[in-house]
């Protein structure tokens, strides 16, 4: 079923949002919520097919600074390594902006689209705005889904050592676009999920639209200077009265096993699914998995 996107732009705390929607008008509205330097066609076109058949009108979007959306620089500088380790030892980090803003940025979006609640779910980054949306506005959400995400606590693993060497910053970026599908394409060997692999054309040809759509180096630096100025927001998590379900993998490199199983044990009521061989990365062979068990915890709300 090839779907038919509606798309728009808005402007959400002072910064143009671009977003799209699909399904039905009377479908109960499901937001999906983009992880760290990802746009809205990141989405796997099964898994948005699959929902919108389920019945709902589906809403992505792109997240500030990422995709079509607008830039948020206030021109703090970037110093990765040392806020990183600041992060780590629970420091505080000055950036442009925190995983707070992005919250409100989403938010704000339901209101322009008239959204008075949805279901959320969100990936990695997504995931831990999708759960600081949950606890700070409960009102607007009926199920929560949070998908390979954490609760972004400093006690919690690191990443694996590659991983976070290739994240550090500390190696030049590419800029060309056949040297940024190599690149990205590597990353995602590293990260991807080992029981359910992804052919290379797939991810060339994700990493080629992705880029041709809007290249945005210095975006993805200023959403991971976010998150480390973030910190934990594991004191939020008991507000969440949604329905939840957890999502992870248990070979995820990135954000490791512990991650997720954290913010299952502090959510009240929530489920908790770890899936074997599942790494970190949007496997097409995986959406099915996903889809039911985002259907089935918005079934609870």
């Amino acid at each position: 079923m090839k779907l038919c996107w509606n798309a728009g732009s808005a402007v959400v705390n002072g910064l143009p949002m671009q977003w799209e929607q699909a399904g039905p008008d009377n479908g109960e509205p499901l937001l999906l919520v983009m992880g760290l330097g990802g746009q809205l066609i990141h989405w796997p076109d099964a898994l948005c097919e699959d929902l919108v058949a389920r019945g709902f009108k589906l809403i992505r979007f792109d997240n500030r600074d990422a995709g079509l959306s607008g830039d948020a620089n206030r021109g703090v500088p970037i110093h990765l390594p040392r806020d990183w380790l600041r992060s780590r030892w629970g420091q505080p980090v000055d950036a442009n902006y925190t995983l707070h803003d992005m919250a409100a940025d989403t938010v704000a979006l339901l209101d322009t689209l008239g959204v008075a609640r949805a279901h959320l779910a969100g990936v990695s980054m997504g995931g831990m705005i999708s759960q600081i949306v949950a606890a700070r506005y409960p009102k607007r959400v009926r199920s929560l889904t949070s998908i390979m995400s954490s609760t972004n606590h400093p006690k919690l693993p690191g990443a694996r050592l590659d991983v976070l060497l290739h994240m550090s910053g500390l190696t030049p970026r590419p800029k060309t676009r056949e040297a940024v599908i190599r690149r990205s394409t590597t990353m995602l060997r590293r990260i991807g999920s080992p029981g359910f692999p992804t052919p290379y054309e797939y991810r060339a040809r994700i990493v080629g639209m992705a880029y041709d759509r809007a290249f945005r180096p210095s975006g993805v630096l200023r959403q991971t200077h976010a998150i480390l100025a973030t910190g934990s927001f594991e004191d939020l998590l008991p507000q969440i009265s949604a329905p939840t379900q957890v999502i992870h993998g248990l070979a995820d490199p990135l954000l490791r096993p512990a991650c997720g199983q954290r913010s299952a044990q502090i959510i009240r009521g929530s489920r908790l699914e770890m899936i074997p061989g599942m790494g970190h990365d949007l496997a097409p062979s995986l959406m099915p998995k996903w889809s039911g068990l985002i259907a089935a915890n918005a079934a609870r709300g």
